[in-house]
């Protein structure tokens, strides 16, 4: 009679251990309480950009920051702070222009694309021949040999539009194109060109790749559009040097019970040599630091070890997220947080796993509206730096906040300076993040 009795009573012995969010709502309120009233990440994220703006991969300015942030870190009190030792590639733009020749004298605004070989010392002078896409561009064929093609791509989706910057040089040159340009990967104008990576192929000539403004590539349009034959000069004195020893750099607040288990959260320290790298991706660093830093302050019990990660190199080659996945494989994750897509009102936190850790995540939603009554939880989580992480297994998310589609008009560009990030917005995430981590390191996930 006891076996049966204890056979009946199993199955809600193994249902209590279900997350039920009334249970947390004191810590909850607590850490909302924090973050909205904390100006510690928010001053770390305005000294990031007043002084450690162009964050390229190689440069001594990374450095420079991933140095400070370990020094930060320490006086936060976090444990295990270290860095990370990662190589990563080191290239550098130099001086670069595009100017037209004819039918008149005008400079456009340009900027070269990451990994970019360079043009001769005195750069390419030829004509253009704009295409709207690569369609265009095959049904043209004929008239590539010797030109600079320009590919006057319209913005539709960054995953669409962004092909035209990675794969425009070798789809160019395959048809004897001198050099390549694209209209920059971004919905808005105002001259403000946005750079990136792109790539070669071993099969395919190499040729000069670079982005124009909208406002220049529908200039050369235009001219072309009324039969002129519009001339350009490219000049890209772009290098490659050899690799650079850069670093991650981490810090992490205990866990109780299960501190053998890490949830790893952060985004990439690293930016283009254009702005100040605060949407992309000084925003995601700061406010995944502060919410590990105010989870630690707190002395909340996070039964699992929760580890704050500024990725290196995710720009222009993504060694940091490779080796960060290589360094720490004998310990066990449990769970990757990724904030790389601006630091704009919090709106979705997205999960990738299974669907049992599913469940229980959604039931974050009600503790998650406290923050902000629009926020959900989807499916879909991940990012460029954890995605080595998931690849064996390990679950992910991520940040999905309502830009309103500003993001992308900032990204990658001189534009994407402090005065874009609102400080209120800045709380919210930091908020969103650190609810979001906490709970899932007091979740029952065997």
């Amino acid at each position: 009679m006891k076996k049966i009795l204890f056979l009946l009573l199993f199955p809600i012995l193994l249902f209590s251990k279900d997350f039920n969010p009334d249970d947390y709502e004191a810590d909850v309120d607590k850490i909302i309480e924090a973050a909205m009233k904390s100006n510690i990440g928010w001053e770390r994220l305005e000294y990031l950009c007043n002084n450690f703006a162009n964050r390229l991969s190689g440069t001594p300015q990374l450095e420079r920051t991933i140095n400070w942030v370990y020094e930060e870190m320490h006086k936060d009190g976090l444990a295990n702070v270290q860095k990370q030792p990662v190589m990563v590639p080191n290239w550098k733009r130099h001086y670069e222009s595009v100017k037209v020749i004819f039918p008149m004298e005008y400079d456009i605004d340009m900027l070269g694309l990451g990994g970019s070989i360079a043009t001769p010392q005195e750069g390419i002078t030829a004509e253009v021949l704009v295409v709207r896409d690569k369609d265009e561009l095959d049904r043209r064929k004929d008239e590539v040999k010797g030109k600079i093609v320009l590919f006057n791509a319209p913005f539709t989706t960054y995953g669409q539009t962004v092909q035209y910057r990675f794969y425009g040089a070798q789809w160019a040159a395959q048809y004897g194109a001198v050099a390549s340009l694209i209209r920059s990967v971004s919905p808005i104008g105002f001259d403000n060109p946005h750079t990136g990576m792109m790539a070669y192929s071993d099969s395919i000539p190499k040729i000069p790749h670079a982005a124009i403004t909208l406002e220049g590539a529908e200039l050369l349009q235009r001219y072309q559009d009324k039969g002129q034959r519009a001339t350009i000069n490219l000049t890209m004195h772009a290098k490659h040097y050899p690799d650079a020893i850069s670093h991650n750099v981490m810090g992490e607040t205990k866990g109780s019970t299960l501190a053998d288990e890490i949830i790893s959260v952060g985004g990439h320290i690293d930016a283009w040599d254009a702005g100040q790298g605060a949407q992309d991706d000084g925003g995601g660093c700061m406010t995944t630091w502060e919410a590990v830093r105010l989870i630690d302050e707190l002395g909340l019990n996070n039964k699992r070890t929760i580890r704050s990660v500024l990725w290196t190199n995710e720009e222009n080659g993504a060694m940091g997220g490779k080796e960060y996945a290589k360094g720490f494989a004998n310990e066990k994750h449990a769970m990757a947080f990724e904030s790389d897509a601006g630091t704009f009102a919090p709106l979705v936190i997205r999960f990738k796993g299974s669907p049992e850790i599913m469940e229980q995540v959604k039931k974050f939603e009600p503790l998650l509206q406290k923050i902000n009554p629009q926020i959900t939880v989807d499916e879909g989580g991940g990012g460029v730096d954890i995605s080595p992480l998931m690849d064996t297994g390990v679950p992910g998310m991520s940040l999905s906040p309502d830009d309103k589609g500003r993001y992308f008009w900032y990204h990658h560009s001189p534009a994407d300076t402090f005065d874009k990030v609102d400080k209120e917005e800045f709380k919210q995430c930091v908020a969103a993040i650190a609810v979001t981590i906490y709970l899932y390191s007091i979740l029952e996930l065997e």
